[in-house]
């Protein structure tokens, strides 16, 4: 009695496996932080608004800035499944491991001159999920930034925030070069630095296929206008929000109808 024979299979094709995680994650929806948080109305918005994590900045000198007893106290707004972030600039770390404690479920992000090993020993050996800031070079010096051995060498955080190297660590509504990045890291990424609800549709359309995944951080890019027309640093617009998640889901329909077109021109 002859038996069937059983079909065979082929390898994907290098080039296929290259952009396998991209593929998978097309019709994925992009993950929304928004930072610099210090109000409760803020927290609300950014709740309604359909965000996914909020961010609370423990640095003192920016002015963005809370205490470890005031994020606590905003972040038991938080419905479930609404992460919050805390942004530390090189603190020491009995002061990470005391304050991320006083946030249940908080990650942790860590912005300054912190070594691999310094984030592990804050976070418990990585028990606590971490982001890592990589501060990007504005103009054309983000191709001289070598994201690839910096994924690496924090190949225990959670996902590398990219960030544009500005004056006062981040917030400064400053944009990198997003066409530089290299095309591949294997990494999950966190696109920042001078997003706005009219820039951050290209941004995901261009960043995305060169990560695992990619989530968005905004921050001055939905601040309050002042009289002088400037951001009002630390005091978010719920208009803005709104705005700028719309052209999040703008960016993720695009892609989900057609994500090779974005993969090719990168």
């Amino acid at each position: 009695m002859n038996q069937a024979t059983p079909p065979t299979t082929t390898a994907p094709a290098a080039s296929q496996r290259l952009h396998a995680p991209f593929q998978a994650s097309a019709n994925v929806r992009t993950r929304i932080k928004i930072c610099g948080l210090t109000r409760e109305e803020d927290v609300d918005a950014a709740v309604a608004g359909g965000a996914d994590a909020v961010g609370f900045v423990l640095y003192a000198p920016s002015p963005r800035a809370v205490t470890p007893q005031r994020a606590a106290q905003l972040a038991r707004r938080l419905p479930p499944f609404v992460t919050p972030v805390l942004l530390f600039v090189n603190e020491s770390t009995p002061n990470v491991i005391a304050a991320s404690t006083m946030i249940a479920g908080a990650t942790v992000q860590f912005h300054g001159d912190e070594t691999p090993q310094d984030c592990l020993a804050a976070t418990h050996q990585g028990a606590r999920p971490y982001l890592r800031a990589a501060r990007i070079p504005l103009g054309d010096g983000a191709a001289q930034f070598d994201l690839v051995k910096y994924a690496h060498d924090y190949s225990h955080a959670q996902a590398i925030l990219l960030d544009a190297h500005v004056d006062g660590f981040g917030g400064g509504g400053k944009a990198f070069n997003w066409s530089l990045l290299p095309p591949s890291v294997s990494s999950h990424l966190v696109l920042s630095g001078g997003l706005t609800p009219a820039n951050v549709t290209d941004g995901i359309l261009q960043v995305r296929p060169r990560g695992l995944s990619l989530a968005v951080d905004v921050s001055s890019g939905v601040e309050a206008d002042g009289p002088d027309g400037k951001p009002i640093k630390g005091i978010k617009d719920a208009v803005k929000i709104q705005r700028f998640v719309a052209a999040v889901r703008a960016a993720d329909a695009q892609l989900a109808k057609n994500p090779h077109e974005f993969l090719s021109a990168t």
